[in-house]
């Protein structure tokens, strides 16, 4: 989509801290990051939210799920990590591109868990 923020990240319109990239997944760290360690892992095609994952398109997701733990492991997030996906409005989905958020480096709050 043209106007999507997270499709002009990954075409390079857009700078951001690129932690990892293959393929089919781009991650790079949050602007207002909500823990230590935050990171935004996106699939570079565009999929609006988890509502969008069907047959055809579930491996992005697959491997978007092979690489969170190798950007922990990377990050050295050996205590622990959440991911996390809001999916709409209501869950706070403000960017309607799929992404997955990896937050780590403290002990996280149960609150909302």
């Amino acid at each position: 989509m043209s106007d999507c923020l997270f499709c002009k990240i990954v075409k390079g319109d857009i700078p951001s801290t690129k932690v990892y990239e293959d393929d089919v997944v781009y991650a790079f760290r949050d602007i207002n990051p909500q823990a230590p360690t935050h990171i935004l892992v996106i699939p570079k095609a565009h999929l609006g939210s988890v509502n969008d994952v069907n047959i055809v398109n579930s491996v992005v997701v697959a491997r978007i799920f092979e690489v969170i733990p190798q950007i922990a492991a990377q990050e050295g997030l050996t205590g622990g990590y959440r991911v996390v996906s809001n999916c709409g409005a209501d869950a706070g989905q403000t960017v309607h591109h799929l992404h997955f958020h990896i937050l780590g480096g403290k002990e996280l709050s149960l609150e909302m868990a």
